[in-house]
């Protein structure tokens, strides 16, 4: 029996009822409200979908730079060129990038890629391919040919010649690269050393950056030596330092890098390019920053005989 004063509390059960029945009260009064403020239900039909697809590349004459440097670093050398020639010829040009150098050879095949600036090794590969040479370029410095610059490291006492280079680590930029493996392949050759006189032969790692990536393994001390393009040491200036890298020896020059139209592109829009490549005049100041941007003085006809001292070495280290 309850204590006297004491008040009756309602059983669990029956708190529960009160609750559920509130809640129904609330409901129902939320269903109650004006008709106005109701939203009608949507009906979705599953059975009907639609498929997205990325939306395609945007149309035009492609461009694209022998990845040797970083994307950025191509952008930013080339990205100018690339509007002037759009400019001046009235067709719609866009730069593609791709990420390795054998990309590059078979984005020329597939078509994907219509004008390529690339080394003269590559140019004779895309020759036989069917793409045309069409123009090369001479250099800031009024050279139109290059060599290739083998570095080490300044305080390596190993290596005090290139002979020293018998025997040790070697990294060079990629198999393709011209001034970053070949022509150094090449003059080792000469001086009696073949691919096996050396403890390894590694290639920078990339999508692109791969001047760059040979020379920053070199200053970590991962291979004894390098080989780059003459020029690339003038390009890393401010990013790193270039007083921690001595140039053991150079090769050659082979002819400079050159521009190829990919086959079967209108012979009539490749004239319109070249046209308007012979037209910079480093006089012009407009011009000269589209040509100081690039390195270069100026850009001038090619034919493909200029390519014959490269085909040469090809044949020397059985490449052709």
């Amino acid at each position: 029996m309850a204590a006297r004063g004491a008040r009756s509390r309602p059983a669990p059960s029956s708190r529960l009822s009160l609750a559920a029945a509130l809640c129904a009260l609330l409901l129902l009064g939320a269903g109650c409200s004006p008709a106005a403020d109701d939203e009608p239900a949507l009906r979705v039909d599953l059975s009907k979908r639609q498929e997205t697809v990325a939306p395609a590349p945007a149309a035009g004459v492609t461009y694209a730079y022998l990845p040797q440097y970083s994307h950025t670093t191509s952008h930013k050398r080339h990205h100018l060129l690339v509007e002037y020639l759009s400019k001046a010829t009235g067709l719609p040009m866009r730069q593609v990038f791709p990420d390795t150098f054998d990309e590059h050879v078979k984005m020329v095949a597939l078509g994907q890629i219509d004008i390529s600036f690339t080394n003269p090794f590559v140019s004779i590969k895309l020759a036989r391919q069917g793409a045309k040479t069409f123009a090369r370029t001479v250099k800031a410095s009024g050279k139109a040919d290059f060599r290739c610059e083998i570095i080490c490291r300044s305080d390596n006492r190993e290596l005090k010649t290139l002979a020293d280079c018998r025997g040790k680590r070697w990294i060079a930029v990629d198999p393709l690269s011209a001034g970053g493996y070949l022509f150094a392949l090449g003059h080792f050759l000469d001086l009696g050393m073949a691919r096996q006189d050396f403890a390894e032969i590694a290639f920078a790692p990339g999508p692109g950056g791969k001047q760059e990536n040979v020379v920053l393994a070199v200053l970590a001390g991962k291979y004894d030596f390098g080989t780059i393009r003459e020029g690339t040491l003038d390009v890393l200036k401010g990013r790193v330092d270039l007083d921690q890298i001595r140039v053991l020896g150079r090769t050659k020059a082979y002819p400079e890098w050159l521009f190829a139209a990919r086959k079967g592109l209108d012979q009539g829009l490749v004239d319109r390019i070249a046209a308007a490549m012979f037209a910079l005049d480093p006089a012009n100041p407009e011009h000269a920053a589209i040509l100081e941007a690039a390195g270069l003085k100026a850009i001038i006809p090619a034919q493909d005989q200029d390519l014959d001292p490269v085909r040469e070495l090809a044949r020397k280290l059985g490449l052709d």
